[in-house]
């Protein structure tokens, strides 16, 4: 499951995002409005934590454009206001659910369970290209029959190219998706992942399934 913060705190932006990741969530993390608003249009969320009060675009603004734009994602709102009126004014704007600073994370856990189970229905639970098929919740990933089995990072990077089929994905859009921090893109460790997955993938198999743009990325396709 990944999750996006919005959340121009980085206090507690950082909070959430390491207790999150300690329950095996996949978290992506904007500073201000217009960044997360970027992030939850172009890739792919199971549920957003939203702040309200934020700089550039503020939460409701965001989660404006979300709702109309028909991004169905769970949105639960953060914010240091505690009035009915504010309250009243998200959830009609289609915020899921709502929490109020300060809280603890156990709650916050807590609300975050709810929503995913809540939108299950409409979550795919396994995705498919050829005969490769990668299972969201067991992890697990299968190709003509057999395992193949990946270590946490390849995993990530598979369900991103899985995601994404048929796209071509820069090495600056792998790496803010995939690692998860701005690292230098001129090095060569992305390369060596996808080669180590490609190797796991695609070895034995007549039909390659991804594939190498010389000087531009990588593409995912049957």
């Amino acid at each position: 499951m990944r999750v996006l913060i919005v959340e121009d705190e980085k206090k507690v932006a950082g909070f959430i995002k390491k207790g999150l990741e300690e329950e095996t969530y996949a978290v992506d993390v904007a500073y201000d409005g217009e960044e997360g608003l970027h992030l939850a249009k172009e890739g792919y969320y199971d549920l957003v934590i939203l702040d309200l009060m934020l700089p550039k675009m503020d939460g409701l603004e965001v989660l404006s454009e979300l709702r109309g734009g028909k991004k169905d994602v769970p949105i639960l709102l953060l914010t240091a206001k505690d009035t009915v009126e504010d309250r009243v004014t998200g959830l009609n704007r289609g915020a899921d659910d709502y929490l109020t600073k300060p809280f603890a994370f156990s709650e916050l856990l807590a609300r975050v369970r709810v929503l995913l189970r809540r939108g299950k229905a409409e979550v795919k639970t396994e995705l498919q290209i050829a005969d490769l098929s990668l299972n969201l919740v067991s992890h697990k990933v299968n190709r003509g029959g057999g395992e193949v089995e990946l270590t946490g990072k390849e995993y990530s990077l598979l369900e991103y190219f899985m995601r994404n089929q048929g796209k071509v994905l820069t090495r600056t859009m792998i790496a803010e998706h995939v690692w998860d921090y701005n690292f230098d893109t001129f090095t060569n460790v992305i390369d060596v992942y996808v080669n180590h997955l490609r190797k796991k993938v695609d070895k034995g198999h007549s039909k390659k399934l991804l594939h190498t743009l010389r000087g531009v990325g990588y593409i995912m396709k049957a």
